[in-house]
Protein backbone atom coordinates (compact mmCIF):
# COMPACT_ATOMS: atom_id res chain seq x y z
CA UNK A 1 0.00 0.00 0.00
CA UNK A 2 0.98 3.13 -1.02
CA UNK A 3 0.67 6.34 1.34
CA UNK A 4 -1.33 7.82 -1.61
CA UNK A 5 -4.03 4.61 -1.19
CA UNK A 6 -3.77 5.10 2.41
CA UNK A 7 -5.30 8.33 1.74
CA UNK A 8 -7.84 7.69 -0.28
CA UNK A 9 -9.01 4.82 2.42
CA UNK A 10 -9.21 7.79 5.10
CA UNK A 11 -11.25 10.20 3.07
CA UNK A 12 -13.55 7.16 2.33
CA UNK A 13 -13.89 5.37 5.24
CA UNK A 14 -14.14 8.45 7.74
CA UNK A 15 -15.12 11.09 5.30
CA UNK A 16 -11.89 13.87 4.23
CA UNK A 17 -12.32 16.18 7.32
CA UNK A 18 -12.94 13.73 9.82
CA UNK A 19 -10.38 11.40 8.88
CA UNK A 20 -7.80 14.28 8.64
CA UNK A 21 -8.94 15.40 12.32
CA UNK A 22 -8.88 11.65 13.84
CA UNK A 23 -5.44 11.41 12.29
CA UNK A 24 -3.85 14.42 13.82
CA UNK A 25 -5.53 13.34 16.98
CA UNK A 26 -5.79 9.69 17.96
CA UNK A 27 -2.78 8.46 19.77
CA UNK A 28 -2.27 4.85 18.53
CA UNK A 29 -1.17 2.83 21.82
CA UNK A 30 0.06 0.26 19.39
CA UNK A 31 2.34 2.20 17.94
CA UNK A 32 3.94 3.44 20.60
CA UNK A 33 1.13 6.38 21.19
CA UNK A 34 2.12 7.93 17.87
CA UNK A 35 -0.73 9.39 15.87
CA UNK A 36 -1.31 8.48 11.97
CA UNK A 37 0.56 11.00 10.62
CA UNK A 38 3.47 10.73 13.42
CA UNK A 39 3.44 6.86 12.33
CA UNK A 40 4.00 7.41 8.46
CA UNK A 41 6.46 10.22 9.11
CA UNK A 42 8.52 8.13 11.50
CA UNK A 43 8.58 5.29 8.28
CA UNK A 44 5.97 2.95 9.10
CA UNK A 45 4.27 0.62 6.64
CA UNK A 46 1.37 2.63 5.52
CA UNK A 47 -0.58 -0.82 5.68
CA UNK A 48 0.39 -1.49 9.19
CA UNK A 49 -0.75 2.20 10.19
CA UNK A 50 -4.15 1.17 8.03
CA UNK A 51 -4.63 -1.64 10.10
CA UNK A 52 -3.52 -0.47 13.53
CA UNK A 53 -5.82 3.00 13.25
CA UNK A 54 -8.71 0.87 12.20
CA UNK A 55 -8.31 -1.43 14.90
CA UNK A 56 -7.81 1.63 17.14
CA UNK A 57 -11.35 3.28 15.54
CA UNK A 58 -13.73 -0.71 15.63
CA UNK A 59 -13.70 -0.36 11.89
CA UNK A 60 -15.34 -4.09 11.12
CA UNK A 61 -13.07 -5.57 8.78
CA UNK A 62 -15.96 -5.67 5.48
CA UNK A 63 -15.52 -1.92 5.85
CA UNK A 64 -11.73 -1.36 6.03
CA UNK A 65 -11.03 -1.02 2.55
CA UNK A 66 -13.77 0.67 1.45
CA UNK A 67 -15.96 0.02 -2.10
CA UNK A 68 -13.95 -2.30 -4.71
CA UNK A 69 -10.87 -2.43 -2.60
CA UNK A 70 -9.32 -5.59 -2.16
CA UNK A 71 -6.43 -6.11 0.91
CA UNK A 72 -3.09 -5.33 0.14
CA UNK A 73 -0.77 -8.11 0.57
CA UNK A 74 1.13 -7.59 4.08
CA UNK A 75 4.42 -6.15 4.07
CA UNK A 76 7.80 -8.09 4.44
CA UNK A 77 8.40 -8.46 8.41
CA UNK A 78 6.38 -8.89 11.72
CA UNK A 79 3.44 -6.88 11.65
CA UNK A 80 2.58 -4.90 14.76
Amino acid sequence: MQEREFWQLVDEVFGRSYGRSLSRDQNLARLDSMTVIEALDAGVEPRVVWNVFCDHMGVPDDRRWGDGHNAPPLPPGPMV
